[in-house]
This record gives structure tokens, C-alpha cells and sequence, in this order.
């Protein structure tokens, strides 16, 4: 987090903290019809209540939130969190997973009727946020609606470049193959977007163990599922202060830990991305 992100991100954060939780749990009118689904980790325990405050702030709320996280924790949730269950958010503990993807994973596997919104753990997000993917959903349902996205990148000989210069892509018309969701922005999944591997963890723990952004578009790719930007997107959302102590960032991007999981994945399933270069 840089410097000059701290006394915005604690101005933020004093601000979410004030609105009374009867206030943040209380249903405003008809809900949207979608289930916002995350997880986190242990060293997150103590921040994520921004996070959870924040989407319980939206003025038009999802119809639930679903907090997935490992039955070791059972014991500790703090109370700021733990308190602001209700009919909206809850949290789930699972035996199993304990990799990123299962932000998405168990939702797939309980709701698969449902249309699903996920997001990260260590953000605040912005008030239009939900509603900038629910409304570009109703102008293409069946499309993935991400508020980032990044272009998967290639040289002039085809060669897949470093993840560093995968830039990123602004353009909210086009629906290149090569777009790549990046779920800090937050991604909308219509029910039936991914393909039927999308839930095998032997695979994704084998191919792409530590970048679920990756894993997840390519099961879009494969069910032939178009990613789209919003014409209107929520602006960034805002970091939370001493939330990248442990972070995928290391190992991904600055050892580039996405490009070679994403050659491993486009291998084991021969696929080859097309798209206008821009």
C-alpha cells in the first residue's frame, strides 16, 4: 500500500465504522437478485469487517453475502465480524479448501442456479459497486462482468509475455478473449458461465494453485463465456490499511507466478487466445 493511500484508506475506514450495524443489516427495499461469495484468511480476520460493511452498505443490497472460511477458525471470529451477521451476510466454515478459489467454489457447488458476485477480502468498496455489475448483467446475462480487467498478452512471435505486462484494459465494449477478470475489482458470474471443471480441485490445485482470476477464466473460456467491462464502472476500491502483510502478490507478479501458471493451464486444455491487438 503506498503512502499516500494510508489517510484516505483510514478516513474510509472511520467513516464505514460510524453507520450503526442495525443500519447496515437492515433489507432497503427489494434485494438484487445475487449472492456476493469471498473468503479470507487468518491475518485477515481482524480487517474484513470493512469489507463486509462495505458491500452491507450498498444501496441496493445483494440477497446474501457468504463469507467462506476454514472450520479452524471456527473459534475466531472477532466480534465486529461477527456481529454483523444476519439475514444478509452470513459466514460458512468448510473441512476442505484453503486455496483462494473457494471464494467461488462452494457457491458454485450449493447455488448453481444463482447468479454470483465475488470480490477480495482486504478492500472497501465503493457505494455504485454492485450496482455497476448488476446492471451491466441485465444488458448481457449471459457475459462475466468484471470492473478490472486485464489484457493476457502475447509477443510478435506468440510468446506469452511477463504478467507485469499485462496491462490494463479500459475499453468497456470489447469483449476480447484475451480479457482477464481480476477479482480485486469484483466479477459477476451468471449461473452456468464456467465449465464443468471449474469445481475440480485436483485440477485447479495441480494447474493453477494460487491464482483463481486465472483458473476461473479459463473455465469461461472453455464454456465459450464472453468477460466484460461496464460501461459505467465502480470507481477502485479503496485498500484497507495493514492488509497486504501476506498477500499472492510475491509469488504471482513479482515472480511471475501468473504467467507460468497460465501456460500451464492453456497447455493441459490446447487452447490458444485470438483477439484484436491493441
Amino acid at each position: 500500500m503506498k503512502l499516500k493511500e494510508y489517510l484516505p484508506a483510514l478516513l474510509t475506514a472511520l467513516k464505514l465504522k460510524r453507520i450503526p450495524i442495525e443500519e447496515l443489516k437492515r433489507k432497503n427495499g427489494e434485494s438484487l437478485p445475487i449472492i456476493v461469495t469471498l473468503t479470507s484468511i487468518p491475518s485477515r480476520l481482524n480487517i474484513i469487517d470493512l469489507t463486509i460493511r462495505s458491500i452491507l452498505n450498498q444501496p441496493q443490497k445483494p440477497e446474501r453475502i457468504l463469507l467462506w472460511l476454514h472450520q479452524d477458525l471456527k473459534n475466531q471470529i472477532p466480534s465486529k465480524l461477527a456481529e454483523l451477521q444476519g439475514d444478509i451476510f452470513e459466514i460458512r466454515f468448510q473441512d476442505g479448501l484453503t486455496c483462494s478459489h473457494r471464494k467461488l467454489i462452494y457457491a458454485l457447488q450449493e447455488f448453481p442456479e444463482h447468479t454470483l458476485v465475488t470480490c477480495d477480502d482486504d478492500l472497501i468498496y465503493h457505494s455504485t459497486w454492485l450496482a455497476s455489475l448488476y446492471n451491466e448483467h441485465l444488458q448481457h446475462p449471459k457475459s462475466i462482468i468484471a470492473n478490472e480487467c486485464r489484457l493476457i498478452s502475447y509477443d510478435e512471435n506468440g510468446e506469452l509475455l511477463p504478467y507485469k505486462q499485462w496491462k490494463m484494459h479500459k475499453n468497456t465494449e470489447s469483449n476480447d478473449q484475451r480479457l482477464l477478470p481480476i477479482g480485486y475489482g469484483g466479477v459477476l458470474y451468471p449461473a452456468h458461465s464456467l465449465h464443468q471443471d471449474a469445481i475440480k480441485d485436483e485440477l485447479f490445485l495441480k494447474l493453477a494453485p494460487k491464482a483463481d482470476d486465472l483458473w476461473f477464466r479459463m473455465m469461461s473460456l472453455l464454456n465459450g463465456t464472453e468477460v466484460r467491462r461496464p460501461k459505467q464502472p465502480a470507481p477502485k476500491p479503496t485498500p484497507i490499511a495493514g492488509s497486504q502483510k501476506i498477500s499472492l502478490k510475491k509469488t504471482n507478479v513479482r515472480q511471475d507466478g501468473n504467467r507460468e501458471q497460465w501456460k500451464a493451464l492453456s497447455e493441459y486444455y490446447a487452447v490458444t487466445l485470438t483477439g484484436s491487438q491493441q
